[in-house]
């Protein structure tokens, strides 16, 4: 079974995603904000990392940066889901190593789901 580690700190978006994930026959762990990140991932061992880039206490730019920077986790993948639309946000995050970008506000959960799919060759 496939795991997915799910950081996002609004509670609609993770019931969301969870639901959805489980039904797929996905294992998901799920963290409200960056803070315990690599801990958690390699506590969890996930096969891949959805990240919101706006939370509280560490956003998803940091958070993202302190994946891709240590040795244990900076090979899961991270597919990167956030309101966030700017050039410069977007490229910022394929500069600190996210594998996708994926658009909140435009994009539906089968699309999402897709994604993921492809990620895990699932």
């Amino acid at each position: 079974m496939k795991k997915i580690l799910l950081i996002e700190d609004d509670k609609l978006f993770v019931r969301i995603y969870k639901n959805s994930l489980k039904k797929e026959g996905f294992t998901v762990s799920f963290l409200e904000n960056g803070e315990e990140a690599v801990a958690e991932t390699k506590k969890f061992k996930p096969d891949l990392i959805m990240l919101d880039l706006v939370m509280p206490k560490k956003d998803g730019f940091e958070t993202l940066a302190d994946l891709k920077n240590d040795p244990e986790t900076k090979d899961v993948p991270v597919i990167v889901l956030s309101t966030l639309e700017s050039e410069a946000d977007v490229s910022k995050i394929k500069s600190l190593g996210a594998n996708k970008y994926i658009f909140k506000s435009s994009n539906s959960l089968n699309i999402v789901l897709k994604e993921i799919k492809k990620f895990l060759n699932k």
